[in-house]
């Protein structure tokens, strides 16, 4: 009997190679077959040679099939197609998802997630004049690559510092990845950095990038990913067979609902996740220091690649499996689904239904705006004895009581997979609870918050234009239908004498010091008004909440601060600014005695003194265009300029759209005024040099609009007239 898919690719005479799980963990490769198919508008585009065309059951858009015998005919075919001036042609890509979708395989499916074939990567680069190394200078290099399997540490060492040592170093590498076979490859920003700089050098070396599976060579394409409200511009690296993961995009796509995260580089990362603790003996080089570690202390060096790696593996632990159990569920890539939104994998479920049933397709239908959830803010201030209710899964709840498929789902798909996923996810919680085995329970822990994920995302499906089978009216009505039950909820709280303090589409805080203690009880009494199907959750008890403003507000968790909004944990306000703020938080919530007013008069002092680092006076912005595109818009007389990207140009490494940029501002001169002309990249700063000094002034500015905001929460406030002095 087979074991399970780890690996897959399609070639282009469309043969399907495919890597499978031996009796020994090992793993066996075969070669199948692909029988490529696409979607068509009825009367669109006749058969052709080896590809035949047939009608499909049922309304929709694309009313026919067009199915070929191999993919060279199916590739002229389209071809064809799209010379006649064919367009309703729809085509899933990339390949092997229709490998999936048409044989109804999932990779590593019945795979835990500790027998997948892991290995972490991270190299170290010098460079000839001690600066940032950069692979396209002949003179810099490659001085050692690590790699990860297992637990256990590779380390490929340069054994000297010439071209020649360089080009056998590169050489063991492609020999190293294929002894070890890995199913994944990850590292931290493992696309922007070590895969394109070993890139580079493989290319000046007249090397091939052997580092895919069944012999394939490594393939690059400049690839964007959408992370919240902005894009992430890298060079994509594919490798056949295999699965590249980016730690650097994944920490950004978790940071999307927890936005706690003020830097994604991997030592904050791993400090932020628990991976390496304060305490911990981690090794610590400076980016300057690692060549000359490399040359003077090669134990260090050495170390602190091994922490790299060590703390690279623990980050994929904690995100990875989310979306290795989601290819459980969607015929889908693993690279794929790290990269991919969740509107095309619920949209690749529906079309393996529709592609097996036969039955003719839609075309996403446009959806018009509506009104979302509910949410108000009803108090302001310091509250105690605060608990938070929420209702479990609202939106997927009221999809499944309503029982209304969407309308353009001709084969009724919607609905059941809905329950069905939901059925799945709860035997998961259960075993996440009840299995014996510590690695079952973290199985299923992973296995149950992937379904969860998933099954939230249906409503959100609903509502996007781009969805295949979406519907704005059903996606409204839930809503309505969400409104009324939260403020039905509201009412039923406020009736048993508890202060309503923030409510958000299906959660509500609340204080109330009669049923701190016993907040079941109070569930009990309340629940009562929910219809069946629907479910009320305890979801959380807290000493005090700092209501700031409408969904920004702090929470006190014993003695840990959760924070909710962008307006208290925002990336881009200067570290001095984020830290006193925090100071101030701590002391509404009763954790810190001191208020800020000590702070506040020693920052003064230090800024006017400009004894402060500059680390701290520096604000952090995420580029929304790359530095060449930006310095081509204004020489073309665009606007507006922007600091952050001003300071980009002025970095020897450019970086690219999606990075982010660390600045400060020097003092105003004749003509510079604008914060954009006084930017300055932090790495220009030098203390030692008086040209680099930044303004005083426009920092204690910020501390006065700073006290201006909140100064009054702790007694303060400030004179009219008076700047830059303590009030």
């Amino acid at each position: 009997m087979s074991g399970a898919l780890c690996g897959l690719w399609v070639d282009e005479a469309g043969r399907v190679h495919t890597a499978l799980e031996s009796l020994d963990g090992g793993r066996e490769t075969r070669i199948e077959t692909l029988r490529p198919f696409a979607w068509l508008r009825a009367g669109e585009f006749p058969a052709g040679e080896g590809v035949r065309v047939d009608a499909l059951a049922g309304e929709g858009f694309f009313g026919e099939l067009a199915q070929a015998e191999d993919l060279p005919c199916f590739e002229a075919w389209l071809a064809a197609a799209k010379a006649a001036g064919a367009k309703a042609l729809d085509v899933i890509r990339p390949l092997e998802s229709q490998f999936l979708l048409q044989t109804r395989r999932r990779l590593f499916a019945d795979l835990p997630f500790a027998r997948l074939r892991r290995c972490q990567i991270d190299i170290e680069t010098g460079s000839a004049d001690g600066g940032f190394s950069d692979a396209a200078r002949p003179e810099d290099r490659v001085l050692a690559i690590g790699l990860r399997c297992g637990g256990e540490n590779r380390f490929l060492v340069l054994e000297a510092e010439d071209d020649a040592a360089e080009k056998a170093l590169l050489e063991r590498f492609n020999a190293t990845l294929a002894e070890l076979d890995p199913d994944t490859l990850e590292g931290h920003n493992l696309f922007k950095f070590d895969l394109d700089y070993l890139r580079q050098r493989a290319k000046r070396h007249k090397l091939p990038c052997a580092w895919g599976r069944f012999g394939q060579r490594a393939k690059f394409r400049n690839s964007r990913l959408k992370v919240a409200e902005r894009w992430v511009d890298f060079p994509r690296c594919d490798l056949p067979g295999r699965t590249v993961i980016d730690t650097y995009l994944l920490v950004q796509l978790h940071d999307i609902t927890a936005r706690e995260l003020t830097g994604y580089g991997l030592k904050e990362v791993a400090l932020y996740f628990g991976v390496t603790s304060e305490e911990d003996a981690r090794t610590y080089l400076a980016g300057d220091g690692i060549a000359t570690a490399f040359r003077s202390d090669r134990e260090r060096f050495l170390a602190y690649l091994g922490d790299d790696l060590r703390e690279t593996a623990g980050v994929a632990d904690l995100l990875l499996p989310t979306y290795f159990e989601q290819v459980k569920s969607f015929p889908i890539l693993l690279q794929e689904a790290t990269l991919r939104g969740n509107t095309g994998k619920i949209d690749l479920l529906f079309l393996e239904h529709y592609y097996h049933a036969r039955q003719a397709c839609p075309v996403p239908p446009e959806v018009a705006p509506f009104e979302g959830g509910y949410t108000r803010s009803f108090q302001e201030g310091v509250y105690r004895h605060v608990l938070h209710f929420d209702v479990a899964s609202l939106y997927p709840s009221l999809l499944l009581l309503l029982g209304r498929n969407p309308r353009n789902d001709s084969l009724g798909v919607f609905i059941p997979l809905l329950r069905s996923l939901r059925e799945y996810r709860l035997r998961y919680k259960q075993l996440a609870r009840s299995a014996p085995a510590a690695e079952e329970r973290a199985e299923a822990q992973a296995r149950q918050a992937s379904f969860k994920i998933l099954i939230n995302s249906f409503y959100g499906y609903l509502g996007f234009s781009g969805a295949r089978f979406g519907d704005g009216e059903l996606a409204a009505e839930v809503t309505r239908r969400g409104r009324e039950l939260l403020q039905g909820l509201i009412e039923a709280f406020a009736a048993e004498g508890c202060t309503i303090l923030e409510a958000d589409t299906d959660g509500i805080y609340l204080s109330s010091e009669k049923h701190y203690a016993a907040p079941e009880a109070l569930l009990a009494k309340v629940a009562a008004i929910l219809p069946a199907g629907i479910e009320l959750e305890h979801d959380g008890s807290y000493e005090a909440m700092w209501c700031y403003k409408a969904k920004n507000y702090a929470l006190r968790d014993g003695e840990r601060v959760v924070l909710k909004g962008s307006a208290l944990r925002s990336r881009g306000i200067e570290p001095f600014l984020k830290k006193l703020t925090g100071h101030l938080i701590r002391h509404l919530l009763g954790l810190e005695a001191e208020s800020p007013r000590s702070r506040l008069e020693e920052l003064r002092r230090q800024i006017a003194a400009r004894e402060l680092p500059v680390t701290e006076l520096a604000k952090t912005e995420t580029l929304s265009m790359n530095p060449d595109a930006y310095e081509r818009l204004i020489a073309e007389g665009g606007k507006p300029r922007r600091a952050a990207a001003e300071a980009a140009l002025r970095l020897a490494r450019r970086p690219r759209m999606g990075e982010r940029v660390s600045y400060y501002l020097v003092p105003k001169s004749k003509g510079r005024t604008a914060d954009w002309a006084r930017a300055r990249p932090v790495t220009e700063w030098d203390p030692a040099r008086p040209e680099t000094a930044y303004d005083p002034e426009a920092y204690l500015e910020k501390l006065d609009e700073w006290v201006e905001r909140h100064g009054a929460l702790f007694g303060l406030s400030p004179p009219a007239g008076m700047q830059g002095e303590l009030f």
